[in-house]
């Protein structure tokens, strides 16, 4: 099985010193304009390892990714109203 893994937004000041995060977890996307880390780590370990991102010197903020907690799944409520705008 595979374990079970969450989603950390990591705010940096300085990119080149941030290709160090890949110790913590995998490192997804890094964004060169903005300045952010999108990186995947196991959840069991995960306390740990925000605590030792907050004390580099380059991490602004760590912020939790919740796209695992969004729902999926959706249901046709409505009718469908694509047949009265078609010619």
């Amino acid at each position: 099985m595979l374990p079970d893994r969450t989603g950390y937004i990591v705010w940096v000041s300085d990119l080149k010193a941030a290709r160090s995060l890949e110790r913590f977890g995998t490192v997804h996307y890094m964004s060169r304009k903005m300045h952010y880390v999108v990186m995947y780590m196991n959840a069991e370990r995960s306390d740990e390892a925000v605590r030792q991102m907050g004390k580099l010197p380059y991490v602004r903020k760590i912020e939790r990714s919740y796209r695992n907690e969004i729902k999926t799944e959706y249901s046709k409520d409505s009718e469908d109203k694509t047949r009265f705008y078609s010619l």
